[in-house]
């Protein structure tokens, strides 16, 4: 498999020319971009889109790389039912990372006073952002302690030349590790990585043990090592294909004022850590693309982050329940606060403990809704209906009072202490004595297939 964004890009036109657009006329990198992107959204279409032409640049943008949830599936080789369930297979199928001496990103190399982010087209998506933003730049850095590297996206504000401003509102690995080398009264080198495969993405986002690095679950998503380069500046190893590497290094003791910014949650967010990238070279590929993730609530935003919900959580509840079909972390919810589990129930209780194994991986999780093998968690309605028919709240509801979990600090519902009320929902039917479900006829549609196709649904 490849490891390159190039290469997937081919892949995609391969499967449907139609999934890859190119976009010659000349386009505004204020704003343009992101409200053509988030106008197909609304139509439901999601092209990968290159854009050739962007205003005032020499280099391509492209953005898209990341929705749908069917280019996520090709990305991984496998169909969109079972991407969730793939990546929580391959996710710990862990394959150290191998260096390689050349690497493509090599090909142009500006160092100290020839460092220009405006050369970049960095682009301003909505009038709410401060300005413009780096949106798909995987910063990657190491733990000044252990050594262990770790990959994540962080928004990144354009100060200057050769300056950046960075949130680590995720209070996760990024941030320890600045803490613990501000604590030591060092700045931590880092890289921003951009343009990349979709598996680089998807294993970033992994829940893994702080003393394991990023790149080995990454490799276990392309079934093979990942390849990686040696940095110029900084004292760091980046995917040797990526288009474009910045190096610096997040500065000890600086803050600034970051934001507002354009989240996921489809919300302006004011919170920040107001953090400072310093950028001291840039390498990029001979005509590098840029990639770009379209902020706010789309498609590209929330997929991946759903995908790595499912599939952490998939993996939790297989280790304690038997029988768990399918799970689901919908766009509607921002693909972070709500979760949709179908199992076969064998005993009573089993809902309850499927919510709480939930609720245990992922503290952003504000609802769990656990439904029956027969209920298709990927289609809200079916949920809906379930919920609509197979739920009592007064038995089925179960609440964890706002004081008692935590949750997003980027959720606007919660305090300002970031904490949030939870509550799972058992939408399951007993064991015995309920209704009978309407079912269609088998025989009769084995027959019925033969005229599918005058509606345009043939399985052919």
């Amino acid at each position: 498999m490849e490891q390159d964004l190039r290469g997937f890009i081919e892949r995609v036109k391969a499967r449907n020319p139609a999934d890859v657009v190119r976009v010659r006329e000349e386009i505004d990198p204020r704003y343009e971009i992101s409200t053509l992107i988030m106008e197909l959204e609304k139509a439901r279409r999601y092209p990968l889109t290159i854009f050739d032409n962007v205003k005032g640049q020499d280099i391509s943008v492209v953005t898209n790389v990341l929705a749908p949830r069917e280019r996520l599936a090709l990305a991984l080789g496998v169909a969109p039912s079972d991407l969730a369930a793939e990546f929580s297979k391959r996710i710990n199928q862990r394959l150290d990372p191998v260096e390689v001496r050349e690497a493509p990103f090599r090909e142009n190399v500006f160092l100290g006073s020839e460092v220009d982010l405006y050369k970049l087209p960095i682009l301003t998506h909505f009038p709410i952002d401060a300005g413009p933003y780096i949106t798909a730049g995987l910063v990657i850095a190491k733990d000044p302690e252990t050594g262990v590297e770790t990959g994540g996206y962080h928004r990144m504000q354009l100060k200057g030349q050769d300056k950046l401003g960075i949130s680590l509102h995720s209070r996760q690995r990024l941030w320890e590790y600045f803490r613990r080398s501000e604590e030591l009264g060092k700045s931590l080198e880092a890289t921003v990585v951009l343009g990349i495969h979709p598996n680089i993405s998807m294993g970033s986002m992994a829940l893994v043990p702080y003393n394991l690095g990023k790149y080995a679950a990454m490799g276990g998503l392309f079934g093979a090592p990942l390849q990686v380069a040696r940095c110029r500046t900084v004292d760091l190893l980046v995917p040797a294909y990526a288009e474009i590497i910045l190096e610096g290094e997040i500065l000890a003791g600086e803050r600034e004022a970051e934001g507002p910014f354009a989240e996921f949650t489809n919300y302006a967010c004011y919170r920040s850590t107001e953090n400072v990238f310093r950028v001291k070279a840039i390498q990029y590929r001979n005509k590098p693309l840029f990639q770009d993730i379209t902020p706010g609530m789309s498609s590209e935003h929330i997929t991946i982050v759903g995908v790595q919900r499912e599939g952490d959580v998939l993996n939790a509840l297989n280790r304690t329940l038997p029988n768990v079909k399918n799970v689901h972390a919908p766009i509607s919810a921002c693909g972070l606060f709500h979760c949709y589990i179908s199992l076969k129930k064998i005993a009573e209780g089993q809902a309850q403990q499927a919510i709480f194994t939930a609720f245990s991986v992922d503290h952003n999780l504000k609802m769990v809704v656990v439904v029956d093998e027969d209920v298709d968690v990927f289609d809200e309605r079916q949920v809906l209906w379930a919920m609509a028919t197979r739920l009592q709240a007064d038995r089925g509801v179960t609440i964890v009072p706002q004081h008692m979990g935590m949750g997003c600090t980027l959720d606007p519902s919660s305090d300002e202490l970031s904490r949030t009320s939870k509550m799972g929902i058992d939408a399951t039917k007993p064991l015995s004595g309920f209704a009978p479900t309407v079912e269609i006829a088998a025989e009769a549609q084995k027959q019925i297939q033969r005229f599918l196709g005058s509606f345009g649904l043939s399985d052919d």
